[in-house]
């Protein structure tokens, strides 16, 4: 009677079959094994909410000791790094601008005469805004750290005898609002997830219900194929950017500074990229399921890496670095500085330059890979 209903026998038979299945789709057993490990490691190593060595231009036509004081004493907060220690007003307008530098400190040129003196003294710090998280840690110790450089410099006593007021100008974003920060990027990651994942399976699906070879069958070209996958969902794209942007700016009060069609030119390089590396994907993949495997481990590094959930600049040069390779990073990067800050073309054209090519090298690489599946 026990037989009936359970066997040790029939049990040892199906766990020896499950465990030749799952050898067999080495994709998934991979995927198990490496989504823990990229997870760990992101989250361990790059992840940073406290992010240091910030990127500064210094405007400063006199640097004299008290101007070096100041500018030692930020560098040594571990927050400040100058990258433009010798900037023009207007190149460090324009850095700010393009996102080279998240700080630009502007010493007046009689700020030594004005310490000597002992006349009242200032100091003008910008700073990028659009991450609010970003700049907070780092404005939070400038006051203390000032003071204290300055006491040395000029060997007072306990208390300096020149007051020293520091002026501190949040740029594109004064109130510090998160929403500013994030809404934007969320076009980016909803259009990520949506069209990467859709096209992706575009073609697994001809393969699983066995109408591939109809599909083969037919007299089209690799290129009229794909562009016969990608296109539609270019339309689907197209609503969601309507909708995310129309309550962007209805709901959460957004500025658009920029110009829209800009916008619009960045979005749709980015979401041709999107739906043509999704066809890259199905491509690759003789599942829907593994499709949506692929997919999951793509998209997850890119949000991490991208700026999107931690600050980019926080993270270690090899993550930065590592985050270059996602489109998500480029389209943060434009989509912000064109919203929140007004960005033109000129600006914004390393991005663009990047969105095309990412554009052109996921088409030539999906060509190539359809081509095989013909052979």
């Amino acid at each position: 009677m026990i037989g009936r209903f359970f066997s040790l026998g029939r049990l040892r038979a199906l766990l020896v079959k499950e465990t030749i299945q799952m050898r067999r789709d080495r994709l998934t057993f991979a995927m198990m094994l490496a989504v823990p490990l990229v997870q760990l490691v992101l989250f361990g190593y790059a992840i940073n909410t406290d992010p240091k060595e910030l990127p500064a231009a210094l405007v400063a036509p006199v640097q004299d000791r008290f101007t070096r004081a100041m500018v030692s004493a930020l560098e040594l907060t571990g927050y400040y790094r100058f990258t433009a220690p010798n900037a023009t007003a207007p190149e460090a307008e324009a850095m700010i601008a393009r996102g080279d530098v998240s700080f630009v400190v502007t010493v007046p040129s009689d700020f030594g005469r004005r310490i000597e003196r002992g006349d009242p003294a200032q100091i003008l710090i910008e700073a990028d805004a659009t991450d609010p998280s970003v700049a907070s840690g780092a404005i939070s110790t400038l006051s203390t750290v000032a003071q204290e450089a300055l006491q040395r410099e000029a060997g007072t006593g306990p208390r300096p005898a020149t007051p020293l007021s520091i002026t501190v100008h949040r740029r594109y974003n004064p109130e510090g609002i998160t929403q500013y920060n994030i809404v934007p990027a969320l076009l980016g990651v909803i259009l990520q997830l949506t069209m990467v994942m859709m096209t992706s399976m575009a073609l697994t699906r001809e393969t699983e219900r066995g109408t591939m070879e109809n599909l083969l069958s037919m007299p089209a070209t690799p290129l009229e194929i794909m562009l016969g996958k990608v296109l539609p969902y270019l339309a689907v794209g197209a609503v969601q950017v309507v909708v995310v942007l129309v309550a962007a700016r209805a709901m959460f009060g957004i500025p658009f500074v920029g110009s829209l069609a800009l916008i619009l030119g960045g979005v749709l390089l980015f979401v041709l990229a999107l739906v043509i590396l999704g066809y890259l994907i199905s491509t690759v993949s003789r599942t829907q399921m593994q499709a949506m495997q692929i997919t999951f481990f793509f998209f997850l590094p890119s949000l991490m890496l991208s700026g999107f959930m931690f600050p980019y600049r926080g993270m270690p040069a090899w993550a930065q670095s590592l985050g270059e390779i996602f489109p998500l990073t480029h389209f943060l990067r434009l989509i912000r500085s064109v919203m929140l800050k007004g960005a033109d073309a000129a600006e914004v054209a390393d991005s663009l330059a990047i969105l095309t090519l990412f554009v052109l090298v996921f088409s030539l690489v999906a060509l190539l890979r359809f081509r095989r599946t013909l052979d």
